[in-house]
């Protein structure tokens, strides 16, 4: 696939920070800091990209890569979260992000060629596996969640999220006294045993003249 993006810079003591965004952020997608789950609820375009932005993650141990979110509004109790995805070897602390975000350069388009990973081609060992252990970090920061992982653990994300955005819109239940479909398809990204892990649920973008509907 081929991700718009837009690239900064940000300045860290003596060193500068690469901070990679996509060109236009999702419309229909959403990361919300539940009580029990950190909850994605993103349509088949959404997930596409956060495939592609997760795949960006596994081959860019240099950058970080950061996705704003301005989807549909939380839910009563929930928080509205960005998300920021960053290999462990960067070494950037959630506190320091406000921080870097203030300072960041104006951005230079660039466009990159990706091949996603298909979910079969990512192994998932065993509860009792010593690569068991490479999971996800997470840590939440100026409504922001940081996902901190290896090359491995976002090729395998990236899988989810592709999954989700070839599997999601074949789950449809009709409901013919409604403006619009709900459809229910959802895959989890593990994370480690001391943090929630991600669950990405489909949803559709909403029909054009629903939200009034139901308003």
């Amino acid at each position: 696939m081929k991700l718009h993006l837009t690239v900064h810079e940000a300045r860290r003591g003596t060193e500068s920070l690469r901070v990679v965004r996509p060109a236009r952020p999702p419309e229909h997608a959403g990361l919300f800091d539940d009580a029990w789950w950190l909850n994605a609820y993103v349509d088949r375009d959404a997930a596409l990209l956060m495939a592609g932005l997760w795949t960006l993650a596994a081959g860019s141990p240099r950058s970080l890569v950061h996705l704003p979110l301005r989807g549909p509004a939380p839910p009563a109790g929930s928080g509205r979260l960005d998300l920021v995805l960053l290999h462990h070897s960067l070494q950037v602390a959630p506190s320091r992000w406000k921080g870097l975000r203030s300072r960041l350069s104006p951005g230079r388009p660039r466009t990159v060629d990706l091949r996603l990973p298909e979910p079969a081609e990512e192994d998932h060992p065993s509860p009792h596996h010593a690569e068991n252990r490479d999971r996800f970090h997470q840590g939440v920061h100026a409504e922001t969640l940081f996902m901190t992982g290896s090359a491995r653990t976002f090729r395998q994300g990236a899988a989810v999220f592709l999954d989700v955005a070839r599997n999601g819109p074949e789950h449809t239940v009709a409901h013919p006294d409604r403006a619009y479909r709900h459809r229910h398809y959802c895959r989890n990204a593990p994370c480690d045993a001391r943090f929630r892990d991600l669950h990405v649920e489909y949803r559709e973008a909403p029909a054009p003249g629903a939200d009034a509907a139901r308003a």
